[in-house]
């Protein structure tokens, strides 16, 4: 145990200081600089901090869990994701570069109105506070106790402070990670939340490759890794099928709805994950970044979904939570040294997270709302100033929620199915924006108010959250969608804007594209359906089993 936590501190410190040491210099001051890292991000840091920001937590513990109860079929939030990574490069990004911006809601204003940005704002803001944060740290903390055994590490100090100790960990750890990754975000910027991002995410590969290869081992016993991967494909065969059957939480229609629908909102618009692109420092760069991060994201299946059915086979009949199976994996297999090592890597994932969460919250407040609605005559200084005190207001907040997360029954269906209110409304939003010229602003008011509210009520007013359970909420989410498109398509017919949006390119980095944009995503594409032809069964879609 001390050996654990000696590495884990080492490695937890290593990152720190070599973040410091590479950022220290850095532009903190400006909002250029705190908040898009003064457009200086080259394609390696844009692919390591997409990466990473996306692998916290809730894809570690969340997938894996999911992975351990569904097999296979869950890797469509990962191999889906690089399709929408292609379209990030080709469509997306050049749009968001071309004007300048800093956060989704200010291109909104532009192709809009400024109501609308502040809709999309407070949208974001409410789901970030009261669902993404809290869920990362939730996650992390659920997966640190497992592979550090936390509660069994205080021995017996909860109990005398009148504690249970699961309880008493959990909260513990929400609140270190919480304060620790606000220190990241607070005092540093986008630059240092990418740089920190990069460094973890060497880390995490090594480490969550480190897991499958040491559980499968210890599977095989002395036959060695390829005996347990035989073994496991063989005790699990049905369960090694790209097409999830009605009864997983992914059955196969849902990808060409709502999975799909949430993987390109995720990976074009969200403004945690694309506000680091925001910081290329050419258009190149940038797509660059993208599709390198489709590239890794190709491999996810072997450390986010194979490890959850690992955990199946080893812990099958035994009373385990599924998103608890990743955590006991880890502190299962792996030497002590290499276990304190994957905590670090660990807590950096979920730091990535949390502080990409955060940074792009105070961006959203400080540039969204604060210099254009609250305080329009602030200078630089006083606009990055109410970011950092925003943040510490929504941070605290945010580790206040996180416990009480704990009686969820799968953290990463809960994390997709929250995500759909605020995803789906802003993505079609955006998507008319760009692909249109003549829809008016008042389409795209209604289209955030009405998407937000009409999913909101699918979810929990009865007797429309039983409609919706039982078309599947994915389903839902993508009629949703559609009824969006087509609302505000009607509305640009009736009520046209009364002159053609014509978009200005501001000169904020070279658009010059990479010239390999094209067919590396095409080569992208084609090996998605190539893993997804290869592991195909198609016979869990029969109903009678014909």
């Amino acid at each position: 145990m001390l050996m654990t936590l000696l590495s884990f501190l080492f490695f937890t410190g290593l990152v720190a200081l070599l973040t410091w040491l590479i950022t220290r210099r850095d532009d903190h001051e400006s909002t250029g600089g705190y908040f898009l890292a003064g457009r200086s991000l080259t394609f390696p840091l844009i692919a390591g901090s997409l990466l990473l920001t996306n692998l916290s937590t809730e894809q570690m513990v969340g997938l894996n869990g999911a992975a351990f109860n569904d097999g296979l079929c869950v890797m469509v939030w990962e191999v889906v994701a690089v399709i929408a990574l292609v379209f990030m490069a080709w469509f997306f990004l050049p749009r968001f570069l071309k004007s300048g911006v800093a956060t989704v809601p200010e291109y909104l204003e532009i192709r809009f109105d400024h109501q609308t940005q502040v809709i999309t704002n407070l949208i974001f803001l409410v789901a970030y506070v009261g669902i993404l944060l809290p869920i990362i740290l939730y996650t992390g903390a659920t997966g640190m106790m497992g592979i550090l055994d936390v509660p069994s590490m205080l021995g017996s100090l909860p109990a005398s402070l009148g504690f249970d100790s699961q309880t008493f960990s959990l909260w513990l750890i929400v609140w270190m990670v919480g304060i620790i990754g606000s220190i990241y975000a607070l005092f540093g910027g986008l630059r240092t939340v990418a740089v920190s991002d990069t460094l973890n995410g060497v880390g995490l590969f090594v480490g969550g490759f480190l897991i499958t290869g040491f559980a499968l081992s210890q599977l095989g016993g002395e036959a060695g890794m390829m005996a347990g991967a035989e073994q496991i494909y063989e005790e699990q065969r049905a369960r090694f099928n790209s097409i999830g059957g009605e009864e997983t939480s992914v059955p196969f229609w849902t990808i060409f709805s709502g999975i799909f629908l949430l993987n390109l909102f995720y990976w074009t618009t969200n403004q945690q994950i694309i506000q680091r692109t925001f910081g290329a420092s050419s258009l190149a760069e940038g797509q660059k970044g993208v599709l390198l991060t489709g590239a890794f994201k190709l491999l996810g299946p072997l450390y986010l979904v194979l490890p959850g059915m690992i955990a199946y086979t080893m812990f099958q009949g035994t009373d385990i939570k599924a998103d608890t199976a990743y955590g006991l994996l880890v502190n299962e297999v792996l030497p002590a040294p290499l276990t304190g090592f994957f905590a670090a890597v660990m807590i950096g994932a979920i730091l990535s997270s949390f502080n990409s969460a955060l940074n792009s919250s105070c961006t959203l407040f400080s540039l969204g709302l604060y210099r254009n609605v609250i305080h329009k005559t602030a200078s630089e200084k006083e606009v990055v100033r109410s970011g950092k005190i925003f943040g510490w207001i929504v941070a605290v907040a945010a580790m206040s929620i996180a416990p009480l997360l704990a009686k969820t029954e799968s953290i990463f269906g809960y994390l997709q199915k929250m995500n759909g209110m605020y995803f789906i409304p802003i993505f079609a939003v955006v998507l008319i924006g760009m692909v249109t010229r003549r829809v008016p602003a008042i389409a795209a008011k209604l289209a955030l108010i009405a998407g937000f509210s009409i999913i909101a009520i699918g979810y929990f007013v009865p007797p429309f959250d039983t409609v919706v359970a039982a078309m599947h909420e994915f389903q839902f989410l993508g009629v949703v969608f559609a009824w969006l498109l087509i609302l505000m398509l009607i509305i640009g017919e009736i009520a046209p804007r009364e002159t053609e949006f014509v978009q200005e390119d501001v000169k904020a980095v070279d658009m010059t594209p990479w010239k390999l944009a094209i067919p590396s995503g095409l080569i992208l594409i084609a090996i998605v359906a190539a893993i997804y032809i290869t592991f195909a069964d198609f016979s869990v879609l029969d109903p009678v089993g014909e």
